[in-house]
């Protein structure tokens, strides 16, 4: 079997480029380095509990400063309803 399927030589100091290569330290990142090690560690376990918490403590907020402005608007127009009915017709 291995006659059959000959082996290619591999080329000079081959073995010694790939121990240099893997004893370099790792080149400058793309750009994009920085949100997969953001992504790496939000991935974790815990800080992805910390990282849902937050964002659903963000959501509520937000929720609730919109649900404000509603009830704010909505009573003004109760107001201006009661006060002065003639106006909105």
């Amino acid at each position: 079997m291995r006659s059959a399927r000959p082996a290619p030589a591999l080329p000079p100091r081959f073995q010694e480029q790939v121990w240099r290569r893997i004893e370099l330290p790792a080149r400058a990142e793309p750009a994009t380095a920085w949100l997969e090690r953001l992504a790496q560690l939000i991935l974790q376990p815990r800080l992805a509990a910390a990282a849902v918490a937050g964002l659903v403590l963000a959501g509520a907020l937000l929720g609730a400063q919109s649900g404000t402005g509603f009830t704010r608007e909505a009573a003004q127009g109760r107001y201006l309803a009661a006060v002065a009915p003639s106006i909105l017709h």
